[in-house]
């Protein structure tokens, strides 16, 4: 699993992609990559294009991005999803607090 992000030029949009498995052990490097950014991040790209995976703590720590991006003002976009892994996000009604593509 690993985790990798970008910023793009104006400095306000993020993109955090995953790849491989989503899962607890995730916890620390994802949160680390949003929590290292620059203030003027306005909305976040979770990009899953890569992800195999997805499990209950993984909602979790989406859910602890979404506070963190400023909770019902937040703008996160989770986009690139497989089947499998959309199915989880709509079947926990994530599709109320994100954009889900």
């Amino acid at each position: 699993m690993t985790i990798s992000s970008t910023l793009n030029s104006d400095g306000n949009e993020l993109t955090i992609k995953i790849k491989g498995r989503f899962d607890f052990s995730a916890h620390q490097d994802f949160r680390q990559v949003y929590e290292s950014t620059e203030p003027t991040v306005e909305s976040y790209i979770v990009d899953m294009r890569e992800a195999s995976y997805l499990d209950s703590s993984a909602l979790g720590m989406l859910l602890l991005l979404r506070d963190h991006a400023g909770g019902d003002k937040a703008q996160i976009s989770i986009v690139n999803c497989n089947p499998d892994v959309k199915k989880i996000l709509t079947i926990s009604n994530f599709g109320q607090l994100f954009t889900i593509n």
